[in-house]
């Protein structure tokens, strides 16, 4: 027996018990890629894991830097209580056309705000606007911008908040 096809076998019923089967996901992921978006969505494993982050923080409200199909924004939206806020960014265009058809295909239009704009500008607005602290941060932009909106990070955290930053040793 090849130890490969085992551990294989193990992450398949451990997907398959984690990660239900779920229409409007798999639609989404399916809009994103008509769409010709970047095949850069997290991976199902991930969007669960970003969500019972977003559980075990109790967090109401969050922040997602970098939205492109609003993949990973469902998965962390559905983590919200009832009066729960995310605040996602995202610069492209026709990304954000996209994601805000996936956020009311999901029913997140009251929970999702979408600003679309450069992050660093949309950032720089959300700070002339008082914009609350957030209780969980999801960085997945643009890398090379990473660490100031790591810097941002901070300005919108709060003691306790959950900072996550995605692919941060990509290429070395």
């Amino acid at each position: 027996m090849n130890p490969s096809n085992t551990w294989d076998q193990v992450d398949q019923y451990i997907t398959e018990r984690l990660i239900p089967y779920d229409a409007v996901l798999d639609e989404v992921l399916a809009a994103n890629q008509k769409a010709g978006l970047p095949p850069h969505d997290v991976s199902p494993n991930q969007g669960k894991l970003l969500n019972i982050f977003a559980q075990m923080q109790g967090a109401g409200r969050v922040l997602e830097i970098g939205t492109l199909g609003a993949y990973s924004t469902i998965w962390l939206g559905r983590a919200l209580p009832k009066n729960g806020k995310l605040v996602t960014l995202e610069a492209n265009p026709t990304h954000a056309k996209i994601a805000r058809s996936n956020i009311s295909l999901a029913q997140l239009d009251g929970v999702v705000e979408l600003r679309e704009g450069d992050a660093l500008e949309q950032l720089a607005q959300m700070k002339e606007e008082q914009v609350a602290p957030f209780d969980l941060i999801f960085i997945d932009a643009d890398k090379p911008n990473n660490p100031y909106y790591l810097t941002w990070a901070l300005r919108f955290s709060h003691p306790g908040t959950v900072i996550i930053g995605d692919n941060v040793i990509r290429e070395g």
